[in-house]
């Protein structure tokens, strides 16, 4: 199962080995990631929006990037599992998501959510 943290500025989804094939990719880094909010959503289905763009789309495990009008998001979701979700401000990075939702154990999700909370921007920055 994938996993979401922070590492120093970065903000960092984990994959398991077998999602590393899938998405085709080994990790995603967010490097000094500005998060607009963060929030559990029970119903992992609701934190989709767009089309699949890059990865596999299988029943119920939906993971890589989807491409949407506002945007990109980065999925690694599981039935069965709450989603945490991760809304970003824009900013010049290569990695370009405006969302990052990874679905977790429910009780790691309260943890996570203070966590990620903490390093909450509410409002716009200043473009560099």
């Amino acid at each position: 199962m994938a996993r979401l943290l922070i590492d120093g500025d970065d903000l960092v989804v984990r994959l398991s080995w077998g999602e590393r094939l899938r998405a085709r990719r080994r990790e995603v880094r967010l490097p000094d990631a500005v998060i607009r909010d963060a929030w559990a959503e029970p119903d992992w289905w609701r934190a989709l929006r767009g089309e699949p763009e890059h990865g596999r789309r299988r029943p119920a495990r939906p993971l890589g990037e989807w491409r949407h009008p506002r945007g990109r998001d980065f999925v690694a979701l599981r039935s069965g599992y709450p989603a945490v979700v991760v809304d970003l401000w824009p900013t010049p990075s290569p990695a370009h998501l405006s969302r990052v939702a990874v679905s977790v154990p429910p009780e790691e999700a309260g943890e996570l959510l203070e966590d990620l909370r903490r390093h909450r921007v509410p409002e716009r920055p200043a473009p560099a």
